[in-house]
This record gives structure tokens, sequence and C-alpha cells, in this order.
């Protein structure tokens, strides 16, 4: 099997991390990855932010929690009762994945660069996962500030990037079937 097949088909939700920061070279590759993904007209309307800023991780976590533990969803407030449970799962670089709000797609676009870093940091053996909870942090009054957000861009979503704690390669679940309709 190519190895851009293997590396999607091995790629994982990793939530547990080793404390060790990643690399340099690393998370250059995994950058340039997001900037080569494709956009609508071209625009590559995305917006890197890289925080290891282990105190700004930690607002970032608790603002969230604290978000979530308010939340009449069920599942998020037993998530925020869970002993060390961080919304970032501990990982030590995240990286804010924000989009130009005048480009002509900058969701997808956004989207495309996140499963390009995804893949990528997969292929650097590096451990990721694409974290939706941390919306709640970007919605605070202040976040936009902190994190660099250029003007006229919103913040998408977030992903934790760190090297894996537990190096066994986990099987995917099954893939669901019937999805593929062919007109000849």
């Amino acid at each position: 099997m190519n190895e851009v097949l293997r590396a999607i088909k091995n790629r994982r939700s990793v939530r547990k991390y080793k404390s060790e920061q990643i690399d340099q070279k690393s998370l250059d590759l995994i950058l340039e990855a997001g900037s080569y993904a494709p956009s609508a007209h071209n625009d590559q309307s995305w917006h890197f932010t890289v925080v290891q800023n282990k105190e700004l991780l930690k607002e970032m976590n608790a603002v969230s929690k604290e978000a979530m533990s308010k939340s009449d969803v069920d599942w998020m407030q037993k998530m925020c009762g869970i002993p060390g449970y961080e919304v970032s799962y501990n990982a030590p670089t995240l990286i804010v994945v924000s989009g130009r709000k005048n480009a002509m797609a900058w969701e997808v676009d956004c989207a495309a660069a996140i499963q390009n870093m995804l893949i990528a940091a997969q292929s650097l053996a590096i451990g990721s996962v694409w974290l939706g909870l941390m919306q709640f942090y970007f919605e605070t009054q202040d976040a936009l500030v902190k994190l660099g957000i250029p003007e006229g861009y919103q913040p998408f979503y977030a992903v934790a990037f760190g090297y894996k704690a537990d190096e066994k390669e986990q099987n995917a679940p099954r893939r669901v079937t019937g999805t593929v309709n062919y007109i000849k």
C-alpha cells in the first residue's frame, strides 16, 4: 500500500500524549501540509496560530471546561467531571485554524487544511485530534487578541498535536458500507 493511503488508514484521534514538545522540523512540515490544502478559488483563506505556551493552554482548557459545565448538554457536563480531563488532552501543541471571513468558502478551506495536517502528523508518527470543544474558548471576549487572530478572521477549530503516549496502533472501526452510488 502506498504511504499516503497507509497514513490515511492508520490515522486515529489520539487523546493521550507525552509531555515532550514536538520538534520544530515536524511542526513546520505539519503547517506546510496545511498550507498545501485545496481551497476555493485558491483563496488559501486560512491562518494558523501555534500555541505551545503552557499557561495559555491551561487557560484555554479551563475556560472551555467552565463553559461546558454550564451547558445543557449532559455529556459535556459529564466530561468536565472526569478527573484529569482537559479539552486539549494535555497535548503540548495546539494549532488554531482560523478562516478569512470574506473568503468564498473559508470553513471548507480550513477543514481541508486541518485534514492535511492530521495526515501529515500521522506520517511523522505524531498524534493528533481535531478539537471541536475549544469553540467555547473562541467565543470569549479576549480570545482573538490572546491568540493573535488577524482582523477579519474567525477561529474555526483547534487541533492538538503531540507524541503519542501509547505507541500501540489501533485498528480502525468498521467502515460504513453502502455510501457509494455509481452512475456509469
